[in-house]
């Protein structure tokens, strides 16, 4: 129960890795706000965390939009009376090659995973500041550290999550808000659009060899949001069998 009585935002949590995180931090003692734009899947997801006698409230709101990151961080307000708590996982993929991509994919893939990261973590560190407290955690890619055949708009996204995260750090610090990025790579639906023998040469170049599996990525974030990585921030963790060495 390392996050007991602790609450957390988890946006882009009603699908892939952000459901796993979701539902391990209510296995260890959090109560959530599950975000994400399609209300069928985060409902599937407050199912199973009341399975678990958890407690969690959806919230539909999109990150890309000031006014859609406030009203996230408002359901952990309104419902929990505070914020402890907030994964930045919320991200959309827009795969082309550069001579092909439109504005609109390039200004989509930045406004959810760059500035959804700013909207939201603007909206919580007030509240964190005022308690003394604050765990952010942004999640980062082997893309925006290494970059990407196809992903110019996703790579430079997830750059800026991780100058974001450095920068945030070196301002929270003070007020004992902690702001470290994991970049984790593991097969989800954003490898959908790759070809089969494109992403078998993706796997062989990994110095491990393989992917991280999902289950192994949550344990990671408990760590970072609980009260053991107190010591920890401004820093990014890897979790990508070794792609970006």
């Amino acid at each position: 129960m390392k996050l007991k009585d602790k609450v957390a935002v988890i946006t882009g949590s009603s699908r892939g890795m952000g459901r796993l995180v979701a539902l391990e931090m209510v296995k260890e003692g959090a109560r959530v706000v599950v975000n994400g734009t399609t209300p069928e899947p985060v409902n599937a997801v407050l199912k199973e965390i009341e399975a678990l006698g958890g407690q969690a409230v959806a919230n539909h709101s999109s990150v890309a939009t000031m006014e859609g990151g406030a009203d996230i961080i408002k359901s952990a307000i309104n419902n929990f009376g505070k914020i402890d708590i907030l994964v930045n996982n919320a991200a959309i993929t827009r795969d082309r090659l550069l001579l092909k991509m439109t504005e609109e994919d390039w200004d989509s893939v930045i406004a959810v995973g760059l500035k959804g990261v700013f909207s939201c973590t603007k909206a919580a560190i007030g509240y964190m500041k005022e308690q003394k407290y604050g765990r952010v955690i942004n999640v980062a890619s082997a893309a925006g550290r290494s970059g990407n055949i196809g992903q110019t708009n996703y790579s430079a996204a997830k750059a800026g999550v991780i100058a974001f995260t450095k920068a945030c750090a070196k301002e929270l610090g003070r007020y004992n808000i902690t702001v470290n990025a994991v970049a984790p790579s593991h097969k989800t639906r954003m490898y959908d659009n790759i070809p089969e023998e494109v992403f078998k040469k993706i796997i062989a170049a990994r110095s491990l060899g393989r992917m991280s599996e999902p289950e192994e990525i949550p344990p990671i974030f408990i760590f970072l949001a609980s009260d053991d990585s107190s010591y920890i921030t401004g820093q990014l963790i890897g979790v990508d069998g070794g792609l970006s060495f």
